[in-house]
């Protein structure tokens, strides 16, 4: 009687102390009953492709309603099959997990869902009696308060599962790259496998615990029956793909997603990175896929045009197989991926043959064509420095045949983007090489010299002085004061060659620097330095002297862009933007961008007579001139641009429009020096250029203009009506005698100081009555 008197004491102390010490120091239930995720900001395509994620934790709420049932179903069997009978602990398992951890310590849990949603909420995992004592009370506590699919929700939403997943729904995305409703019965098995030990259990790292612990979760689902003996052993058997590389979207537009996230972050701060905020851009996936790899492509292309750099580091290769192997994945680890172009370590090496280990672990044997760009690296006569041999770490991709091939990561710098010429509206954005390897914007932030691609604008502020296509002007040599060391200033035109009198028309179209400078003279300085304002440039970073011609001033592609859409929209000023609405994690709109303004009068910066004529001489350029190449390969009428490339070929540009789009490529290296004595924009920007018009116009209808009031033809070009019987305008410098050629080379454009103007030409005659 004493020891049961004893031990009716020690309950009712227990009790005494759960009802009167523990139950009233609880904490509130607020953070499940008044649940709020963390969720992450996230950016999309205007057509609902995720390409950006910013925040600590992956994470998408879904209703309980939402969950397939399968999911619920594998969760439960294997964390909790009884968890619609208990109260919230059961008794039958927890005491046998008391008698397994009475043996040896605490090696056995018996928490339930319940416990385990209070546990995660409220405290932490040391297991000692006094937080085993408040999980109970807390799940009681939380028992009364909520029901069971609320418990199940909230479970199902908040529990961790590795590599910064939280929830089966965002689980779902990291492994596999599907959402819940996709899952095959074999990948839910494998998702629910994860609670008890994410780190243990990660399928992405330790595919064979993970397997094994997922065909343990398929054994409960058949033994509940809760899925077929066909379903299990098929299950079983089914092989899965689950994604090793973390977080990845479905297009590659990192640059867009840190212009959206820098926009939203200006605006709520931290707290941008957990409530959910959703980012809807005016991206369009299909011309961001293809500006991305035209932009790969053809900055490769230019890459391997210029010969093999060598191989990227040495290690020394182990004789013991492990420790190679050790020595092999030490070293890859260390290299940062870029898209398509792997690391590798070379294994065996010959002029026939090379043998690489990938970081994938997948070994490899290049040969044939696949050896071409590391040829001079395998020769005899190979530098030891250079020379690709066992333990050299190279870079191998597969071509468009899919075959292995010896590669390497560009160092040349590359941007595009496109805009809606009307609206304004991006349409893709490519900032640069490879986000990963350099976070600099190119398209935003990068100030460089437009080269030619300046001189529409030139020729544009002559249009409104009168002159028009086929006004002539002299191509001839030409010396002027403000050169280097009190030396004549002689611009001098890319090819050296001069082929007297000819049209503004073929001007423009060849790209002529010596006749552009004449243009300029022409037109007056202080004129045409303010027409370019009008475009949008910013007038203090162009020179306000004649190598304003032949763009020695600094733009960014973007500002590029913007100032072509003036052509391409029929004279208007428009404001690039990227984001189209903000929402919250509800789908409610915060902020809606407003409707772009529509092209009308008060809008206009440009006559639309002016704009009618700079089309159709820039249409020249891509019929005839430097930019032909784009409407041979494309095969449309309507597409119309410049090239530009700068003094030694130090950047090449090309920017154009068609089909309502206005687009721009660059391509030169972040410390300038030349690209190549054999490249120009034509090389190098217009190839990327090409390839991402051929998709983006591929479903949008050419863009036919008529002439506008004002303008009629002289000779077979318009010409603004007032200037068509005015002598002034045929022709510019056509009484100089052409001076001797020079015999030195361009002069250097960065040092020439500021040219005082010439007096003006003749005043154009009265307008015809």
């Amino acid at each position: 009687m004493v020891a049961g008197g004893g031990a009716l004491a020690v309950l009712l102390v227990l009790l005494a102390y759960l009802f009167f010490y523990i139950r009233p120091n609880l904490p509130a239930l607020d953070a499940v009953t008044d649940y709020k995720p963390k969720i992450p900001l996230r950016i999309y395509t205007a057509d609902n492709v995720l390409i950006g994620e910013f925040g600590e934790e992956h994470r998408d709420f879904v209703p309980i309603k939402q969950i397939p049932d399968m999911m619920k179903k594998a969760v439960l069997a294997i964390e909790d099959a009884r968890f619609y009978e208990h109260g919230g602990i059961d008794w039958i398992r927890a005491l046998g997990a008391a008698r397994a951890n009475l043996r040896g310590g605490f090696r056995q849990g018996g928490s339930t869902i319940s416990m385990q949603v209070a546990r995660n909420f409220f405290l932490t995992k040391e297991k000692v009696i006094s937080r085993k004592l408040n999980e109970v009370m807390l799940t009681y506590k939380m028992e009364d308060a909520l029901s069971k699919d609320q418990i199940l929700e909230l479970y199902m939403n908040q529990i961790y599962l590795g590599q910064r997943s939280f929830g089966f729904a965002a689980a779902a995305q990291v492994y596999f790259g599907k959402s819940l409703d996709e899952l095959s019965i074999a990948e839910t098995a494998m998702l629910a496998g994860l609670p008890q030990n994410p780190s243990r259990h990660n399928p992405a790292a330790n595919p064979k615990r993970a397997r094994a612990r997922q065909h343990l979760v398929l054994k409960r689902l058949y033994e509940l029956e809760y899925i077929s003996e066909a379903q299990y052993q098929q299950a079983l058997k089914e092989p899965l793909r689950v994604n090793n590389k973390g977080q990845e979207f479905d297009s590659h537009g990192e640059y867009v997603a840190e212009l959206a996230r820098q926009a939203v972050f200006a605006e709520y701060k931290e707290a941008a990175y957990s409530l959910g905020i959703n980012v809807y851009t005016t991206i369009l996936k299909a011309d961001q896929d293809a500006a991305y790899e035209s932009v790969r492509r053809n900055v490769i292309a230019y890459d391997q045009r210029h010969g093999y750099r060598g191989p990227e580091a040495y290690i020394t290769l182990p004789e013991d197989a492990e420790e190679r192997e050790d020595a092999i994945d030490e070293a890859l680890s260390k290299r940062m991926s870029s898209d398509g172009l792997i690391a590798a370590v070379v294994l065996e090496a010959s002029p026939t043959a090379v043998k690489v280990e990938t970081a994938d672990g997948e070994d490899v044997t290049i040969t044939g064509d696949g050896l071409k760009l590391g040829a001079t690296a395998l020769s005899a006569k190979a530098k030891d420095a250079s020379r690709i041999k066992p333990g050299a770490i190279i870079r191998v991709m597969r071509n468009d045949k899919k075959q292995w091939t010896i590669s390497q990561v560009p160092k040349v710098a590359a941007a595009f983007v496109s805009i809606d010429s009307t609206t304004g509206a991006y349409h893709a954005l490519v900032g640069g090489f490879d986000y990963k390897l350099q976070k600099f914007n190119h398209v935003t932030q990068a100030w460089r010299q437009p080269g030619s691609a300046i001189k529409p604008f030139i020729y544009s502020a002559a249009v409104e002085k009168g002159y028009y296509g086929g006004t002539l002007v002299l191509d001839e040599a030409i010396e002027m004061p403000g050169g280097a060391n009190g030396e004549p200033w002689k611009p001098n035109n890319d090819d050296f060659v001069f082929d007297g009198p000819i049209t503004l028309r073929r001007s423009l179209a060849a790209s002529k620097n010596v006749p552009s400078v004449r243009i300029l003279r022409a037109t007056g300085l202080e004129e045409t330095h303010g027409h370019l304002g009008k475009f949008g440039f910013d007038l203090p970073k162009h020179p306000k002297n004649y190598t304003m011609a032949l763009g020695t001033g600094a733009v960014t592609p973007l500002q590029m862009a913007g100032a072509y859409a003036v052509f391409a929209n029929g004279g208007y000023r428009i404001e690039p933007y990227l984001i189209a609405r903000i929402t919250d994690s509800k789908g409610k709109v915060l902020k809606q961008a407003k409707a772009p303004p529509a092209l009308d009068e008060d809008r206009r910066v440009l006559n639309a007579r002016n704009v009618y004529i700079m089309d159709s001489l820039l249409h020249e350029v891509t019929r005839s001139g430097t930019g032909a190449a784009s409407t041979q390969r494309i095969g449309r009428s309507d597409i119309a641009g410049k090239t530009g490339t700068t003094s030694d070929a130090m950047d090449g540009w090309f920017a154009g429009y068609g089909g309502g789009i206005v687009a721009v490529a660059w391509m030169g290296y972040d410390e300038p020096k030349s690209l190549g004595g054999r490249e120009f924009g034509a090389t190098l920007a217009l190839p990327i250029w090409i390839d991402y018009m051929k998709v983006a116009l591929n479903k949008r209808p050419a863009v036919e203009r008529s002439a506008p009031e004002g303008v009629v033809q002289l000779d077979g070009e318009w010409i603004y009506e007032e200037y068509a019987n005015d002598p002034t305008v045929r022709g510019i410098d056509l009484e100089e005698a052409p001076p001797a050629a020079p015999e030195d080379g361009p002069a250097t454009l960065e040092t020439m100081p500021e040219v005082p103007a010439p007096p003006p030409p003749p005043q154009p005659a009265q307008p015809l009555q």
